[in-house]
């Protein structure tokens, strides 16, 4: 069994046999493809429009009540929303649906939320629970990129060490946010640590904690266990994505 790949049920585009066109099963999860003239990818389109035009309005709203903060906030929003869907179509990589959903929801809650309307300082468990949601995302994705990196060989190194490469990645990824949160309160006398190095220290911990139960959860469904959504997401990258999951010839 050395050497065997994820199984991603995959099917060859019709006029580009290099790309891969994605079923659509009733599982609740639209597997969508941007480009595609298909009715997901036109939702998918929709949502993206969508959360656009709401980060632009409420902009706009904020610079027309004298709201400065509010207004950099949304637009800041908006460039990290577009951000990681430009860089995945530049690696020709899909990102389901509810992942869109997802970080648009998470940058709402950490800046606009969080910053503009300082639940931060308001709710104590503000930072420490979006901390540990956003690791336990970048530990899934974490484990889907070192997957990729052994093109999809479940055998290619144990699970227990794909699943700390995975947590390693995604902790590294928190730390290098602290460093940018540093560095944005010494050059530009912001507040993002908020309490200082207790701050820092609290939202490491969380980090870990969260980078861990994503990795792990990538273990999980490594096993072929399910996990409720999170696994059914997982599933879903792969089988979308499943060019990036098979031995290269």
């Amino acid at each position: 069994m050395q050497g065997q790949n994820i199984r991603t049920d995959v099917v060859g585009h019709p006029k580009d046999p290099s790309r891969v066109t994605p079923p659509v099963k009733p599982d609740g999860l639209p597997d969508v493809v941007a480009g595609q003239p298909d009715q997901p990818g036109r939702l998918r389109r929709k949502v993206i429009i969508g959360v656009c035009v709401a980060f632009v309005v409420l902009a706009v709203c904020a610079l027309v009540f004298d709201r400065p903060i509010l207004a950099a906030v949304s637009v800041l929003s908006l460039i990290l929303t577009l951000a990681p869907l430009i860089l995945a179509a530049r690696l020709r990589i899909v990102l389901p649906l509810p992942f869109v959903l997802a970080l648009a929801t998470f940058l709402a809650a950490s800046l606009l939320l969080g910053e503009a309307f300082d639940l931060y300082e308001r709710v104590w468990w503000w930072d420490i629970a979006l901390h540990t949601v956003a690791a336990t995302g970048l530990g899934m994705a974490g484990f889907l990129f070192v997957l990729m990196l052994f093109e999809g060989d479940r055998f290619a190194a144990p699970i227990w060490a794909l699943t700390l490469i995975a947590a390693c990645v995604a902790i590294t990824l928190g730390v290098l946010w602290e460093l940018f949160e540093f560095t944005m309160d010494s050059v530009f006398g912001l507040r993002m640590q908020k309490s200082g190095l207790a701050d820092t220290m609290g939202d490491l911990w969380a980090d870990l904690v969260g980078a861990t139960l994503g990795a792990l959860t990538g273990a999980v469904y490594l096993t072929g266990r399910k996990l409720g959504f999170a696994t059914t997401l997982m599933s879903q990258f792969v089988r979308i994505n499943g060019r990036f999951f098979r031995k290269r010839k």
